[in-house]
């Protein structure tokens, strides 16, 4: 017997070699129980390979952009789908009747019509101040052409309610210009009443026009000469020059700023509330419905309100996209004309003659003139705020003047409890502006996630609604303890005027953000990675200080929105939580004129500040 195994015969030698050859092609195979272990194996190994990549962790990307996501449909969509809720319901059922009494009410229907045309006549009137100016300073030289260029703008530093408190004084029926009039003329009584629709276009065309002037200032700053002269080479005139090449190419700029007057003047209530009188639009209707307690049909108001806001962004956006107008510049600054210069034989300006000169001196008279009248609210707050209660009855001009106003504002504890909470709440909410402004716009532009379409929605939607419809849905929706249906009692605490401010700037911060992250080149941050840097320590040395200006300056414009906010603090606020610009219709309730212009100052001042300071610690480049 062979070593081979007991029982078993020895294979003759001659078929050894075919042997071992089959030895050797059984050795390659593997018997049946063997693969199927083997496969087995392998198919529990690709399973598993299965399990851990659908079920792996989630990136820190997607764990922030789904936070972010969450919060602003929480404070942004949540609100304004509850308040919608609320105008479908009636008796505990959901219903269309209360839209039903909506639309059989000619004082509601009216009050729709009335919001709509005053904000498109808004629009026409702004745009007719705002963007003459914007090229009178930005295409002609004339002497004082910066000073004034400036001070055109300082209107932006007015908070609405400052400026229907400044026309009051100044043009209402015991205004100082209408006094004036009525001494002139000798009238027995006022030559005019300062209330009603014109009233209320008066005052819109005086506080928004700066937005036509500083967007359309910006377009022609940014605008190539090279196509106006191409023009004027074929043998356009000025005026379709004008019409075919400039404003075409100025649309994003004149859309821009449509779209802001028309948003501001839809959600304006305190021109339409001091000045409208029987004159009713959405806006005053809201608050009144509030008051009598028929919030059923607030609601309804709220959601036409806002229907009728967004109906309008769409439709402009949809124009601006039909209508997209692009150019090649060569990078060189716009060339401006010297009025009553004359052109020499190689086209360029020369000095002026002597008439040209006077032609020059008298278009700096003119526009300072204007300027001046522009800027007559301002003195007259700052008048009035030095006048002492009760002194001022039937003169045409204050016959005392003091700092009492002034000495009881800042001795008073009382008294300073606005400007605190003011400065305060502001604070609070531009903090969480830049935080959540930072973090969407690097997901937007750095981290593309699913669900970065949504969030950019939710971060543009604040624009789109006006201050009322936030005040109510944000009243209506915090105004319960439900915490399993994401509901809070914050309504009369002092957390829900921050929350209110935070969110009117989300997309104001947010889109600073996003210009800034736009503009420099992701390769720094790549480059920091390649050299070990970890996520957060690319964020905070390298991402964060670029980004800075532009945040800064969004921070900074929101912090002063915050400062003077008035449409929504009067549905929100306490006495407690009050800010300056409900202390200041307080003060003009009581009849305090002079106090209500003091506290207007305080406000002006300490809007000016903060730009002030913005502009030397940002610069000009992060501020534009």
């Amino acid at each position: 017997m062979g070593e081979g195994g007991v029982g078993r015969p020895t294979a003759p030698d001659a078929a050894a070699p075919g042997m071992t050859e089959r030895a050797g092609s059984l050795d390659g195979m593997t018997s049946p129980a063997t693969a199927g272990a083997t496969t087995a194996n392998a198919a529990a190994r690709s399973g598993s390979r299965r399990w851990s990549f659908r079920f792996r962790r989630p990136s820190g990307s997607v764990l922030l952009g789904m936070a972010v996501t969450l919060l602003l449909l929480w404070l942004v969509l949540y609100p304004n789908l509850f308040v919608l809720a609320d105008s479908l319901r009636l008796d505990g059922r959901f219903t269309l009747a209360n839209y039903v009494r909506f639309l059989r009410s000619s004082a509601e229907l009216r009050a729709l019509w009335s919001s709509l045309w005053i904000s498109a006549g808004s629009v026409v009137l702004s745009a007719l101040i705002g963007v003459p100016l914007a090229f009178l300073f930005s295409r002609y030289e004339f002497p004082g052409r910066r000073v004034l260029g400036a001070l055109a703008g300082l209107p932006v530093l007015l908070p609405p309610l400052v400026g229907v408190i400044a026309f009051l004084f100044l043009y209402g029926e015991s205004g100082f210009f209408t006094r004036g009039v009525q001494l002139l003329l000798g009238l027995d009584s006022p030559p005019w009443r300062l209330n009603g629709p014109g009233a209320i276009l008066l005052v819109h065309a005086y506080t928004m026009y700066v937005y036509f002037y500083m967007f359309t200032s910006a377009g022609l700053a940014r605008l190539d000469d090279t196509h106006a002269e191409a023009a004027a080479a074929l043998g356009a005139s000025r005026w379709t020059t004008l019409r075919r090449v400039t404003l075409p190419m100025l649309a994003p700029a004149l859309g821009g700023a449509s779209l802001l007057v028309f948003m501001t003047s839809m959600g304006s209530f305190s021109a339409p509330y001091i000045f409208g009188g029987g004159f009713r639009v959405l806006s005053t209707q809201i608050f009144a419905s509030k008051l009598n307690n028929d919030l059923a049909m607030a609601a309804v108001e709220t959601v036409i309100l806002a229907a009728s806001s967004i109906v309008f962004l769409i439709f402009l956006q949809r124009y601006e996209a039909g209508r997209a107008y692009t150019g090649t510049a060569k990078g060189l600054r716009a060339n401006r004309g010297r009025v009553g210069a004359e052109p020499d034989e190689g086209g360029d300006v020369a000095r002026g003659s002597a008439p040209g000169r006077w032609t020059a001196r008298l278009v700096g008279l003119v526009a300072a003139a204007f300027v001046a009248f522009l800027l007559l609210p301002h003195a007259t707050v700052l008048l009035v705020s030095f006048v002492p209660q009760g002194t001022w009855t039937i003169e045409l001009l204050p016959p005392v003047y003091s700092l009492e106003n002034y000495r009881t504002i800042l001795s008073r504890p009382d008294r300073l409890v606005p400007i605190v909470n003011s400065l305060r709440m502001a604070a609070i909410a531009t903090t969480a502006n830049v935080i959540l402004a930072f973090a969407a716009a690097y997901l937007m532009v750095r981290r593309p996630f699913p669900g970065r379409g949504l969030l950019g929605a939710l971060v543009i939607l604040p624009w789109a609604l006006p201050g009322t419809v936030l005040a109510i849905a944000l009243a209506t929706t915090f105004s319960a303890h439900e915490p399993w249906t994401g509901r809070f009692v914050l309504v009369g605490t002092a957390a829900i005027l921050p929350l209110a401010y935070f969110i009117r700037n989300i997309p104001l911060v947010t889109r600073a953000a996003l210009t800034s992250f736009r503009q420099f080149d992701p390769a720094l941050e790549e480059a920091a990675a390649s050299l070990g840097a970890s996520w957060t320590t690319t964020v905070r040395r390298v991402a964060l200080p670029l980004v800075l200006p532009g945040l800064a300056a969004g921070a900074l414009l929101a912090f002063v929105t915050a400062l003077g906010e008035f449409v929504a603090s009067i549905l929100l606020y306490t006495h407690r939580t009050r800010p300056i610009s409900i202390e200041i219709l307080s003060q003009l309730r009581a009849f305090d004129f002079g106090a209500a212009a003091a506290y207007s100052v305080f406000l002006i001042v300490l809007m000016a500040i903060v730009f002030v300071i913005g502009f030397r610690a940002v610069g000009e480049e992060g501020m534009q």
